[in-house]
Formats: C-alpha cells, sequence, structure tokens
C-alpha cells in the first residue's frame, strides 16, 4: 500500500464519494451505509480494548479489527470488480473461527437462564453497544444483498459476529467477578 500522504481528497465536498473499482456514488448510497456501519462498529471494539477488556478478548479483538476492515474492503468494491484488483475479503474460515470461539466462551459462561440486560462492567456494556451496531449493520447489509450482488459471506460474519459480542460480554463479566444484569420482567 502507498503512504498515505494526505486524507483529505475535496473529492466529497459535493456529496459525492468513489468506491474501490473507481465509481461516483452518492454519500447516502446504501453500500456507503453498509460500510460506514461496519466502521462504527470497527470504533466499538477499539473502544472495548481501550477501556480494558479482559486479557482473553484482547487479541481476539483486534484480529475482528483487521477483519472487519476485510469485511468494508469486500462492501467497497462491487463484487464484478474484484477480480481486477486483489483485495482481501471476508471467508468461511472467519466464520468458523467465530463460531469455535463462541463455543469455547459458552463452555465457561453459566448456562442462559434467562436474558440478560446491557450491562456489567464497562467494557462489557461497550460488547453490547457494539453487539447493537453489528446488527444494524447486518440488517443495511441484507438489504444491500437482496438490491445487488455481494459476498454472501458477508451477512453470514456480521450475523455470528454479533453472537460472538454476546458472548464475549457473558465472558467479560464473568472474568471481573462482575454479575450480568437480569432482565426483570415487569420491572
Amino acid at each position: 500500500m502507498p503512504p498515505i500522504t494526505r486524507i483529505y481528497t475535496r473529492g466529497g465536498d459535493q456529496g459525492n464519494t468513489r468506491l474501490g473499482g473507481g465509481q461516483k456514488v452518492s454519500k447516502t448510497a446504501l453500500r456507503l451505509e453498509c460500510y460506514g456501519t461496519v466502521d462504527e462498529l470497527n470504533s466499538q471494539l477499539g473502544l472495548v480494548r481501550a477501556l480494558g477488556a479482559c486479557q482473553d478478548l484482547l487479541e481476539p479483538l483486534e484480529r475482528i479489527q483487521n477483519e472487519l476492515f476485510d469485511l468494508g474492503s469486500d462492501l467497497c468494491f462491487l463484487e464484478e470488480d474484484k477480480g481486477k484488483w486483489s483485495i482481501p475479503q471476508i471467508r468461511e474460515d472467519r466464520v468458523e473461527a467465530l463460531e469455535r470461539e463462541i463455543d469455547g466462551f459458552m463452555r465457561e459462561t453459566p448456562p442462559l437462564e434467562n436474558f440478560i440486560l446491557p450491562g456489567g462492567t464497562t467494557a462489557a456494556a461497550t460488547l453490547h453497544v457494539a453487539r447493537t451496531v453489528c446488527r444494524r449493520a447486518e440488517r443495511l447489509c441484507v438489504r444491500l444483498q437482496d438490491e445487488e450482488r455481494t459476498n454472501p459471506l458477508v451477512v453470514r460474519y456480521l450475523n455470528r459476529l454479533s453472537d460472538w459480542l454476546f458472548a464475549a460480554s457473558r465472558l467479560e463479566n464473568l472474568r471481573c467477578g462482575v454479575a450480568e444484569p437480569l432482565w426483570r420482567p415487569g420491572g
């Protein structure tokens, strides 16, 4: 990758931008909403790491942040343009890795007997915020998939990641010795 010497281009001053393949699109385009929301999710995960999540989560969170950059790259290019460039894309093995980690987290945490409210440690609560941003990204990418051809692994990855974030929030609270806030129907 060439060095980035300037972060502004002035190209977006009129409300447009370019996809990775060079196509000019409105900044309100659904595709941009998708990878913008993935970027928001990535920032939330950076916040979780900065807040000092338990050691067991720091390395996987960093890996996932890198995978989200790959996912953003995947969304930034139209499917027909992906053969022209060597761009990172979400792969099946990344979905499988999330599943293995979820299974491991779930073996360590107590069985679910009630709905859990977002909360506990600051990092766990922030993982829940990230989970909701991930679900929004997933919904947007499903809409995009309904309208355009996209890598189907994008939606699968985001679906599994939201489950991972839920399981990770439970592990974070467990590791820190903080009880999970439980839903009490009717207040």
